[in-house]
């Protein structure tokens, strides 16, 4: 049986290595795994959205609307754009993040109210303030992993897998603060 997973956020919240960490511990397993990712304006800012799809036997990498095991939120707005992907037995983990797009920096645009609230009311949500947690370990770049670990716990993978694809993948000096940081998800 094939399983679903998105990462959504927008340039420059780690949806990249977050993929490289689930397709990383997929392959450890034995699966066969697919990776697509989808930039938008994403050097800063725009859009980013990446499919994980792992089972006996993939055949593409994009993951059709409504069918998403899991979605992986690193913005509430984010989270919005792509709530549609889940299952209805789907689990959205998002962070609590506001990022502004270009639209409401510039006044043509409001940032939705409640967008988590409204989401709780269709989806099962799990929801972490990462980036103030990140900040408590002393370096705000790994809020991602703090979420990755929350989602994790939706997985069928065992916490010591996960530790091991982490330090095979991230850089060797920011291997400690990674795992503490996927504990802080993960048994949070």
């Amino acid at each position: 049986m094939t399983k679903n997973i998105m990462i959504v956020g927008v340039g420059g919240q780690g949806t990249l290595l977050t993929s490289r960490i689930l397709g990383g511990i997929m392959l450890d397993a034995r699966y066969d795994v697919k990776l697509s990712e989808v930039h938008g304006m994403a050097q800063r800012g725009g859009s980013v959205v990446t499919f994980v799809r792992y089972g006996e036997k993939v055949s593409e990498p994009i993951v059709e609307e409504g069918q998403a095991d899991v979605l992986i939120a690193f913005e509430q707005l984010e989270a919005l754009r792509y709530a549609h992907f889940l299952k209805k037995d789907g689990v959205l983990v998002v962070n609590e993040q506001q990022i502004e797009p270009i639209t409401v920096v510039t006044g043509a645009a409001e940032y939705p109210e409640d967008i988590i609230k409204g989401l709780e009311q269709e989806h099962t949500v799990y929801k972490i303030d990462a980036m103030e947690e990140a900040k408590k370990l002393g370096n705000a770049k790994v809020f991602n992993i703090i979420v990755l670990g929350m989602a994790a716990k939706h997985m069928d993978f065992s916490k010591e897998a996960w530790l091991e694809v982490i330090e095979k993948t991230v850089p060797p000096k920011t291997v400690a603060v990674n795992q503490k940081a996927f504990l802080k998800g993960y048994e949070g």
